[in-house]
């Protein structure tokens, strides 16, 4: 299964709406998203793209009431985890956070074959023993070019995908 591997989007809508209609186009099965959604409406757009998502909160997630609320009562495919996430997912475990440091941890236990974060805006991917530790990059642009991770659950491998 290939999981879309996403963060720090900043309600940019227009870089949001580019990266859904690649990871559909590359045949995701699955969004994972790593926190700063910010708004509402960004939460729609990913749940509009009419595959599962998973997301935890950033620190611009300000209203995490709001979005926790419209996550439950609204939309159909967003579930919210909180500060930490994990899943499991034909026999891959993974575990998805929004600070670095959090999942540095996460990936220190070795109880995960992908731990993803993000915040910092920037991609990064090392191996922590037998853990992929992913940052995917930004949605957003600020500081690099925008783009997301595609996650192989079956090959545990990834690419980047950078947004034209």
């Amino acid at each position: 299964m290939l999981i879309a591997v996403m963060s720090d989007s900043h309600d940019h809508l227009g870089n949001l709406d580019a990266a859904l209609k690649l990871a559909l186009e590359n045949r995701a099965a699955m969004i994972v998203h790593c926190g700063d959604f910010v708004a509402p409406f960004s939460l729609r757009a990913l749940d509009e793209a009419g595959i599962p998502v998973h997301g935890v909160f950033g620190n611009n997630d300000g209203d995490q009431y709001l979005l926790t609320r419209l996550s439950m009562s609204e939309l159909e495919r967003v579930t919210l985890h909180g500060q930490v996430g994990t899943l499991e997912v034909q026999d891959c475990r993974l575990a998805f956070t929004h600070l670095p440091i959090v999942g540095q941890g996460l990936a220190a236990t070795g109880d995960y074959d992908l731990v993803c974060f993000g915040h910092s805006h920037n991609h990064f991917a090392a191996n922590t023993g037998r853990t992929l530790l992913l940052n995917p990059g930004e949605i957003m642009g600020k500081d690099e070019s925008p783009g997301f991770c595609l996650y192989d659950t079956s090959s545990r491998k990834y690419r980047r995908i950078i947004l034209a």
